[in-house]
C-alpha cells in the first residue's frame, strides 16, 4: 500500500498538471462556440484537436519516463532513510503500470470537457461508471488472481492495479473519442506528429537508460563504487532526467514542434529576467 501511495503521488502529476489544466481552461473558450451546429462543430474540433497536441506533447515524455527511468525519478523525490532501493524498484515497477494508460487517460479529460462545453454532463459520467466498473474488475484479477496463477510475488498486484486502470483508460477514451466523433467529426491525433513524440522521448532516454545498463552490469568494487556514488547520487539522477529533457526538447524544437518553440522562448524570457 505504501508502495502504490508514493507511485500515485508521482503518476497523477502529470495528469493533473497537463491534462486537468488544459481541459479546464479549454472549457471556457469551448463554451462560448456560437453559429450553427456545422460552425460550432468545426470550432469545437479545432479547439479539441489543439488541446490534444498540447498534451501529448508533454504526456509522451511524462509516460517514458515513468516507463524507463522511473528509478531515477523515485530516487530522486523519495529514497533515504528506511526508504531503500528495493523500495525504489517496487515504485517503480508500480509506475510502469501506470504508464500504460497515462496518455489516453489524460486525453479523456479532455474530451470530457468538450461534452461539458456542449452542455451534456451524462455523456462522460456514464462512460466514467463503465471505465470504474472495468477497472475494478481487471484490478481484481491482476492484482488478486493473476499473480497467484503465475507464481508471481504477490505485491506485484500493485502493478496490476495500475496497469487495469491504464487499460480501463483506454475504454474509456474509446467510447469518448467515438461519441465526439459521432456529434462533431472525426477527431484524430496527426499520427507523423505523434511518431516524432514519440521517437524523441525514446531517444531522449536512450542516454540516461545506457548510463545505468553500462553502471548496473559492470563488475568488480571500483564499478561497484562507482554505481553506488552515480546512480544511487540524487545529483546524477536530477542531471540524467535534466539531460532526458534537454535532448526531447531539442529534438521535438528541431522537427519544428510548436509547443516545443514555446517552451524555448519562455526558458529565454526567464534566463534575460534572472540576469537583469
Amino acid at each position: 500500500m505504501s508502495s502504490f501511495t508514493y507511485a500515485q503521488a508521482i503518476y497523477v502529476l502529470p495528469i493533473s498538471l497537463f491534462g486537468m489544466a488544459i481541459s479546464a481552461a479549454e472549457l471556457p473558450a469551448m463554451s462560448r462556440a456560437v453559429g450553427t451546429t456545422a460552425e460550432i462543430g468545426a470550432y469545437l474540433r479545432g479547439r479539441l484537436s489543439d488541446g490534444l497536441d498540447r498534451i501529448a506533447y508533454f504526456i509522451v515524455p511524462s509516460a517514458v519516463a515513468l516507463f524507463a527511468l522511473g528509478d531515477l525519478i523515485v530516487h530522486l523525490l523519495f529514497e533515504s532513510g528506511r526508504f531503500n532501493r528495493g523500495n525504489t524498484i517496487w515504485v517503480w515497477q508500480i509506475l510502469i503500470g501506470s504508464s500504460i494508460g497515462l496518455l489516453v487517460s489524460t486525453m479523456g479529460r479532455l474530451y470530457s470537457s468538450t461534452f461539458y462545453a456542449m452542455r451534456d454532463t451524462k455523456t462522460p459520467l456514464r462512460y466514467a461508471i463503465v471505465r470504474v466498473i472495468f477497472a475494478t474488475a481487471l484490478g481484481y484479477f491482476f492484482a488478486l488472481v493473476l499473480p497467484p496463477m503465475l507464481d508471481l510475488d504477490r505485491k506485484l498486484g500493485a502493478v496490476g492495479l495500475t496497469l487495469s486502470a491504464g487499460l480501463a483508460g483506454w475504454v474509456e477514451f474509446y467510447l469518448l473519442r467515438r461519441e465526439i466523433d459521432k456529434r462533431i467529426g472525426r477527431t484524430r491525433l496527426i499520427p507523423a506528429r505523434m511518431a516524432r513524440l514519440w521517437g524523441a522521448a525514446l531517444l531522449g532516454a536512450m542516454i540516461p537508460w545506457a548510463y545505468k545498463l553500462v553502471l548496473d552490469r559492470g563488475t568488480g568494487a571500483a564499478m561497484l563504487s562507482a554505481h553506488e556514488s552515480a546512480v544511487h547520487s540524487k545529483l546524477m539522477a536530477l542531471i540524467l532526467l535534466a539531460i532526458y529533457g534537454l535532448i526531447y526538447l531539442a529534438i521535438t524544437a528541431a522537427f519544428g514542434i510548436p509547443e516545443a518553440r514555446n517552451v524555448v522562448d519562455r526558458g529565454r524570457r526567464l534566463i534575460r529576467l534572472v540576469l537583469r
